[in-house]
């Protein structure tokens, strides 16, 4: 019995091509082209001013690009907003604290969770409390649930915003700058983290300028360098 190779699913993927921006006459992305595929992380790395922050902003949806294409699990959304590319499963963590300070954790995730819809309609009381006892167990952070958010250290803090991020169910998740000013402690977290995505099939696009710690997580790397593509290719063969 052989099997139709038409019916294997293959994973979801995210696609930038080409990307430009242009600031008046300076051209700061000039062509870059990256892939993500769900269950795969990749990283988006090079000096500063190479253009690889704006090519992130831009497969974000903060940045309006020049040229080029952006493709979601073979839909268009170039020129989607933050927010639709969101609900298509498209979820960006900033550098910066995401959390609600004056919220515990518990209420931080639930805040999400009450915005999901299922068939149609809002998620039911029941529902979204099963939902936030698993993200607050599969994160490790159930001791914390009664905690304020402004007592956290930063590895918690990046634990709850992945929570908190994963209540949409997202395909994707896009990391800017996530081992910026935490300690070697956490920096090892947040690769463990990291990992988890990756192991529940989610595709994981990371900036950073820590390069060794970036590319210990990384199946797949693309080096930028005066706008463009400078390498890519798995971590061992940069």
């Amino acid at each position: 019995m052989t099997t139709d190779s038409s019916s294997i699913q293959k994973p979801a993927t995210l696609s930038a091509q080409h990307l430009q921006k242009r600031y008046g006459s300076r051209t700061v992305v000039r062509d870059v082209s990256v892939e993500v595929k769900c269950g795969e992380v990749v990283g988006l790395l090079g000096p500063n001013g190479a253009g690889k922050t704006t090519s992130f902003y831009m497969i974000v949806g903060l940045v309006p690009l020049d040229g080029g294409s952006i493709v979601l699990d073979g839909t268009d959304i170039t020129h989607l907003p933050i927010h639709e590319r969101a609900r298509m499963g498209l979820s960006y963590l900033p550098q910066e604290a995401s959390v609600f300070r004056k919220l515990n954790v518990a209420e931080n995730i639930q805040a999400v969770l009450e915005l999901q819809v299922q068939g149609g309609k809002p998620l039911r009381k029941s529902e979204i409390a099963h939902r936030l006892d698993e993200l607050l167990g599969e994160l490790q952070i159930s001791h914390l649930r009664d905690n304020p958010a402004l007592s956290l250290s930063g590895g918690e803090r990046r634990r709850v915003e992945i929570a908190r991020a994963l209540a949409s169910q997202p395909k994707f998740i896009l990391l800017d700058e996530p081992f910026a000013g935490v300690d070697p402690i956490a920096v090892g977290e947040i690769q463990r983290i990291v990992r988890f995505l990756r192991d529940r099939q989610i595709g994981v696009l990371i900036t950073d300028h820590n390069v060794r710690e970036t590319l210990g997580i990384c199946d797949h790397a693309y080096i930028i360098s005066e706008g463009s593509v400078l390498a890519e290719g798995k971590p061992d063969q940069i």
